[in-house]
């Protein structure tokens, strides 16, 4: 199968005024359609470095992304959602959601976006609340209206940045299960970076692992595992274990 996106033998270097700070060396990877894929590894390892090149928020020094990034007002090949929601305080749900859609690069007819917006309040239940401002707002709904936006665009890859980190657990698992449902639905990709070894295994079915500073793959570790996941689950618990290991550089 044709990956959706291929990252290939990505370098990255931050300078500052008294030093050069390697942050990736020659990182690779491919992602399949409707594949879900976390992006693992000890802090400061490039983990968000990664996803903003490839969101195009940041240029590598070598390497290649493909698709290539469009640069000139096409159709974007990634929407991206962050830790912090970043919803525009000013506009309602409804309008942060179709905000994308409006800009002009996008040229969107305007029975379409609504179309899109009416499907996508549904899909993740904030029907009730599209007229709401983020204000209004549990942090839950905030990021289930970043997903709903990023999803209006109808990119072939969204890419998560710790969306879940500042939740509580049972809101966590909540929204984990919402991506699980919108895969099925919409047949959606994502690449999610996270710190969390269980949730890395509850959604995943694939786990890459980047090494210490400067990051490289380290492991890529397969998760055949059915869904839905038990995290009680020994199979479950024998991955994660794997994975935490992999994290730690432990053999």
């Amino acid at each position: 199968m044709e990956p959706v996106l291929s990252v290939c033998e990505i370098e990255k270097t931050f300078f500052d005024a008294d030093a050069a700070c390697p942050a990736l060396r020659g990182v690779s990877f491919a992602i399949a359609p409707r594949e879900i894929v976390c992006l693992m590894g000890p802090s400061g390892c490039g983990k968000s470095t990664i996803l903003r090149i490839i969101a195009g928020l940041e240029e590598s020094d070598s390497g290649s992304i493909r698709p290539a990034a469009d640069n000139n007002g096409g159709t974007a090949r990634t929407a991206m959602v962050f830790q912090d929601p970043a919803l525009f305080p000013w506009l309602s749900v409804y309008d942060n959601i179709v905000y994308g859609l409006r800009l002009a690069a996008q040229r969107v007819p305007e029975e379409e976006v609504k179309r899109r917006a009416a499907a996508l309040l549904a899909l993740t239940h904030l029907g009730d609340f599209s007229r709401s401002l983020p204000h209004q707002l549990s942090g839950g709904m905030k990021q289930r209206a970043a997903v709903a936006r990023a999803l209006a665009v109808e990119p072939p890859v969204i890419l998560m940045d710790e969306p879940f980190s500042a939740l509580d657990p049972f809101t966590r698992r909540e929204l984990e299960d919402e991506i699980l449902r919108i895969r099925t639905k919409l047949e959606t990709t994502f690449l999610i970076v996270t710190h969390n070894p269980e949730e890395a295994v509850y959604l995943a079915d694939r786990i890459i692992v980047l090494s210490p500073r400067p990051g490289r793959v380290a492991a890529q570790i397969p998760v055949n595992l059915p869904f839905p996941r038990n995290p009680a689950d020994p199979a479950f618990l024998s991955i994660r274990e794997k994975v935490t290991r992999a994290v730690l550089g432990v053999e």
